[in-house]
């Protein structure tokens, strides 16, 4: 029988591996081990995807464990830790507005008074301002212009393989960038094998510094539950009031435990994918997680790839 490639197969099609099946929720590790809904339990109705086993979604809590059970006998290569937080520590930088506004940038144009930074004059209030007045003054003028509605993103980072060499520059590269582009927004962090560690919760205080270390620290792992980091990262985005709320999933997508991870992904609001193209990767599973979630996918090889990668995927 001729086996189905890749590239050949359409939306909502059948997985080409067969994926482990896991009798026990996953576990989820967080700081001090905070009573917390287990990934293994379900959010909503799963889909019934063609090719996939059925929802199987275990209606068992994840079991609850603390990130000091990880992290036992564990330290990172201190020459890759200092690799990483330097590249972390770069893109972390951010460009700031020439009118240090913070109310400004991408989003929906609302109106505001005039203080000599922007052209895009709003006629209707600023005529209805003037009635009556004799002298203008910059103060009756009224302007129209951007505000950044507050975000949540949530960053799902893949460790089932060692954190090392150009891996490690990756995740650094993408913690670093979001961490600075999300300075005083919403961010949570966590990284997924079989199981689920949550680094950073969604209103949680944790230095980025910190969630890097922690990152490299964690051994290596050999099976990649999608589906479990997922529903966590839903759990973590619906605790938010943003208005926007968005996952972002750094992953080879080689899906190989676990249930349809296609099955949550319509779950999250918006859900992009940076697919690691490096050696083995599942870009047809990037391309549906990313369909189902109504987001984007870009590819990366190289640290570098990944601040003009979340440029494209985060923009409006």
């Amino acid at each position: 029988m001729r086996r189905e490639q890749p590239g050949q197969r359409g939306p909502g099609g059948p997985l080409t591996r067969r994926p482990k099946v896991l009798e026990d929720a996953p576990a989820v590790y967080r700081r001090g081990g905070t009573p917390l809904v287990g990934a293994g339990s379900p959010v909503g109705t799963a889909l019934d995807l063609p090719g996939s086993p059925g929802p199987a979604i275990t209606d068992e809590e994840g079991r609850r464990r603390s990130l000091s059970e990880l992290f036992e006998d564990a330290s990172a290569d201190p020459a890759v830790s200092r690799s990483a937080q330097q590249i972390a520590g770069r893109l972390s930088i951010r460009r700031r507005p020439r009118d240090h506004d913070a109310r400004r940038g991408a989003g929906r144009p609302a109106s505001r008074p005039y203080t000599g930074d922007a052209d895009d004059i709003d006629i209707d209030r600023t005529v209805e301002k003037l009635t009556g007045v004799l002298v203008p003054t910059d103060d009756d003028i009224v302007v129209r212009t951007p505000v950044r509605s507050r975000r949540a993103v949530a960053l799902i980072v893949d460790v089932s393989g060692s954190m090392k060499g150009e891996k490690a520059k990756v995740v650094a590269a993408a913690v670093g960038a979001l961490a600075g582009e999300l300075s005083g927004e919403d961010l949570a962090i966590l990284a997924f094998w079989k199981d689920c560690a949550l680094l950073k919760g969604i209103d949680d205080q944790v230095a980025p510094r910190r969630v890097l270390d922690d990152l490299l620290r964690l051994p290596a792992r050999g099976l990649t539950n999608l589906h479990g980091a997922l529903s966590l990262a839903a759990e973590e985005l619906s605790r938010s009031s943003a208005r926007q709320r968005v996952a972002v999933v750094l992953s080879d997508c080689v899906h190989n435990a676990g249930p349809d991870p296609r099955q949550v992904a319509p779950r999250i609001p918006r859900l992009h994918v940076l697919l690691e193209a490096v050696g083995e990767h599942d870009a047809w599973m990037g391309r549906e997680l990313a369909r189902l979630g109504g987001g984007r996918m870009a590819p990366v090889t190289q640290y570098r790839d990944v601040a003009p990668a979340l440029n494209m995927l985060l923009r409006p």
